[in-house]
Parts: C-alpha cells; structure tokens; sequence
C-alpha cells in the first residue's frame, strides 16, 4: 500500500517562500492575493512574510515586524497607488496637478490623501492603512499624452502642465514644490502649450511672475508675448507670498538639489533663532581632542544603542584597549554588537582627524566632504573582514530604496543621492554658523540617507565635526532621549518644523558643554 510522504512544515513554507519570490521579481513589494494560491497565501500571511493592505491585496513584510509597525505600508505606498490605479481605471487616470509637483519636487512623505483624477472615477474615497486614503475623482476627459509622464509607474501631469493647472493659494503654501518645477522648466514651450491649449491667461499671469520673480525673464517675456499673441489678456502677478525668499540665478538644476537648497535656506533663521552663539575655534586644539576622547565611552555607547545595538561599557572599553580580535576569538567574530563598537572606535579616530584639519582652519564642509566616506568604510570593515558583510558593502551610497521604521517620511530615491550629497557639502562649505550647520547638516544628512546602513551614526559624527568648527563640545545624543530626538527628525522632515530639533540639539550641546565643565573643575 502507497503511504505518502509527510512534507515537514519548513519545507513547506519554503515552497510559499519560493512562489512569494518569484512574485517580487525586480524589487515588487505590491500584488493582488489571487497571485498567490490560498494555501500559499494562509502560510505566508501566518508567517508574516506578507501582510494585507486592502481587500484582495497583499504587501511584502517580515516575520519580525510587530502588530501596528507601519513601515511595510509606507515602504509599499506609492507602489500599492501605481497598482491599485492601474487594476481599475487601466492607463486612464494620472495623480492631481498638486500631487504631481510634490512628487516630482522629491516630496517623499506619504501623503494623507492621494487625488488621483480620471474618468472612470466615482468621486469617492477608498480608505487604506494608517490613516491614508485614495480619491478618485472623476474626470469628463485625460489630458494630451503630452502632458503626462510616468515615474515608478505614478501618471502624472509634467511639471509644465501642473504649473499651469495649480491654483494660487499653492504657490503660497507649497513654495518648496513651485521653486522645483520652476527651475526644471529647460524651455518656454513646456509651459507654453498647456496654457494655450486650456486658455489659462490668470495661470500664464502667474508663471510670468513666477519666473519674473527669479530672475528668470526670458521666460516670463516669452510667456507674455505667446499669450498675447494668441488673443488672450494676460495681466501678471507675483504668486508668491512677498516674504518668500527664493534662490534666483540657478535654473535647470536637479529637483533634489533645488529643495535642498531650498529647504536649507528657509529653515537656517529658525535654527539661529533657538542655537546658542558658536564660543569659537578653541585656542588649544589638542585640549578639545582630549575632551572628545574622554566623551568617547558615553558617546559610542549611547550612538550604538540608539541604533539597537546591545553594547555595554566594559565592551566598548575592551574594543579601545584592542582586547577585541576577530581572527583570533570566535565570540567576536560572531558577536554583531562588539564588530559594530570596533567599527564604531575605528570610525571616531577618523573623524578626530577631520576635526583636527577643521581646528586648524579648514573649511567644514569640505573637510566632511573628502572624509566620509572613509567614515562609513571604517564603521562596517569589522563585518566585512568578520565574512558577515561582503565585501561590496563597501561600496559607498546605496542603489536601493531605504525606509525609516514606522515614519511616513521616505528618503530619496537612491537615483537622486548622487545629485544631493554634493548638493548638502556645498551649503556645508558656505554656510557661516556653525549650529547650523550641525542643526541642519545633521538632519539632512538623515532626510538623504546615502548609505545602506549607518547613516544616523554619520550623521551624529557630522554634526560633532560642525559643532566643533564653532568651538562647541563634543556633544552626546543620549539613548533615553531617543523618542524625542526621533520625534523632532520626523517633524523636520515631514512638516519642515525644524525648531524642535533646534532646540533638542541646543539642550544636548549644553548638558554636555556643563559635564566637561564640571570635569575640568574636578581635575584643578
């Protein structure tokens, strides 16, 4: 008699895995259940492998990600959107004029709502995880091909074609998203012909202004004669609001790096306003050096721990002892916390070096600028030569898509880092405060988030290397504090409220600032 085979419950989920892996084919995190058998799709919905996002819809996850973690669904967001349009309207639909600049500016947190316009559309809202929603508004008819692109498979209007559609309160609340599109414009027929084709003269009136308004009047004389010519009165305004301070002279630049720019130079009055004054470059260079190195336990177990890392300070002193050998000792060789506190001590001597051309007179951000790189090699070369990391985790800045955990904020497209790290070290390197640029080089280091890993401890050793160009302290993030200074990030970068981070980062440099005082008082 035939008795068949037990299948071992591993092997069985192995078999899921191996359909859930074909499915996600070229990094796809998005597919309709009915692309998973049901068996399939119980075992990895039970593994949390995958996780539900709407009826009959599925997102990648991981099995240890918790009940209520939100970041599969924003990791997933813009996908889910490209999917779920596509399966109802087909190719007939495109996202709003408003949500079309934000997310050709590089406004990458997920948005509360999402309009998406077509005409297949029943003016109705679809609600979806954490609070998100889709609209879909219905349309008499889609716009000319030519007003539309398609990005990570998002149908959008081209910048153009927003501009011309957005009305003028947008221009005042969104100026960040406006100055983006604005500086894309490479030629007037972009905004010409959906001004012409629609008969937009108040918009063609504003554009003209717009562009007035940066110096940019070529444009917006090109606009005025088009307009005029074809019969429509076109009388010009200034959208913006008379306070807004816009970059003139740099047109045709990439998106990312005018909202740098951009963001750089509306916030940089806030931080001034909460900082307390740069004491300046300290007369004993060595003297600060000695000060780091005795801030260099407090420091390196805080940092570490608010990355998750499990370090204790008997192990971070035997890895600046050199009582740490991976070829030699088994446990470290295997022991993630102990290789991230090596890399860690290995990392901070580099960044001693940086701080010491930068006490010497150097400039700050072109001192980080040739470093750190070095920085990120020495903070992961433990795992590497341990065979727990390969070797091209060396690389340098990543060629993947990175999500922080449970923040609607979203960095950059990777496509984008090599237009905006160069961007960030020049607003470094002209920036003349030094708590601005720790509070804001600091966040956007972050906001960016150019490597695969370690970015939140680059970012803490950048903003040390600033501070110390204006002869603050080396200052200490501690772990207790972590929601908080989480939470000022977060606010930063998704509602470009800088002032909590100020403040936070002001209260960490003069905690730090009284315990060297009292150390220093202790040793006369």
């Amino acid at each position: 008699m035939f008795v068949p085979t037990r299948i071992p419950p591993a092997q069985r989920l192995a078999g899921s895995l191996a359909h859930l892996h074909a499915l996600q084919a070229g990094g796809r995190r998005v597919f309709e259940s009915r692309e998973l058998g049901r068996i399939d799709r119980e075992r990895l919905l039970q593994a949390g492998f995958v996780r539900p996002a709407l009826k009959g819809w599925l997102l990648s996850s991981s099995p240890d990600t918790e009940e209520g973690d939100s970041t599969p669904w924003h990791a997933s967001f813009w996908e889910f959107c490209a999917r779920y349009c596509e399966k109802r309207f087909k190719k007939r639909w495109h996202l709003s004029p408003e949500q079309s600049l934000h997310h050709f500016g590089e406004n990458t947190v997920t948005p509360p709502q999402v309009v998406i316009y077509s005409p297949l559309g029943t003016n109705n809202t679809v609600d979806l995880p954490f609070g998100s929603s889709i609209y879909d508004l219905r349309v008499q008819e889609m716009p000319r091909a030519a007003e539309l692109v398609v990005r990570d498979g998002l149908r959008m209007f081209a910048p153009g074609a927003a501009l011309a559609r957005v009305s003028e309160a947008f221009f005042v609340r969104n100026p960040i998203e406006v100055e983006v599109a604005l500086k894309s414009v490479r030629d007037a027929s972009e905004i010409l012909h959906p001004l012409l084709v629609g008969g937009r003269a108040q918009a063609a009136g504003r554009l003209a202004g717009a562009f007035r308004r940066l110096k940019n009047w070529r444009l917006a004389d090109e606009i005025l004669v088009a307009m005029k010519a074809a019969g429509s009165d076109v009388r010009e305004t200034d959208p913006f609001d008379e306070k807004q301070v816009l970059e003139l002279g740099r047109t045709t630049v990439p998106p990312i790096v005018t909202r740098l720019r951009a963001m750089w130079r509306a916030l940089r009055g806030e931080v001034l306003a909460v900082f307390p004054p740069a004491p300046g470059l300290p007369r004993d260079s060595a003297a600060w050096l000695e000060q780091a190195d005795h801030s260099y336990k407090s420091d390196a177990y805080n940092s570490l721990s608010i990355e998750g890392y499990r370090v204790t300070p008997e192990l971070i002193e035997r890895v600046a002892r050199g009582n740490w050998d991976a070829q030699r000792n088994e446990a470290d060789r295997k022991s993630r916390d102990a290789l991230a506190a090596r890399g860690y001590w290995q990392t901070f001597q580099l960044v001693k070096n940086s701080i010491s051309q930068i006490l010497e007179g150097k400039n700050p951000g072109a001192a980080v600028r040739s470093a750190h790189a070095g920085w990120y090699r020495e903070l992961f070369e433990p795992c590497v030569v341990a065979g727990l990391l390969p070797s091209e985790a060396l690389a340098g800045y990543r060629n993947d898509a990175v999500y922080l955990r449970t923040s609607r904020y979203v960095p950059p497209r990777w496509e984008a880092i090599r237009d905006a790290m160069p961007a960030l070290f020049d607003l470094l390197e002209e920036e003349p405060d030094a708590g601005v640029r720790a509070v804001l080089g600091h966040w956007l280091f972050g906001y960016v988030h150019p490597y695969p890993d370690g970015n939140g401890r680059v970012a803490r050793f950048l903003m040390n290397a600033m501070l110390a160009s204006g002869g603050f302290s080396w200052t200490v993030i501690r772990v207790e504090d972590r929601e908080k200074y989480l939470r000022a990030l977060d606010a930063a970068s998704i509602e470009q409220k800088i002032e909590p981070f100020a403040r936070f980062i002001a209260e960490c440099v003069k905690r730090s600032a009284s315990s060297h005082a009292r150390r220093r008082q202790s040793k006369s």
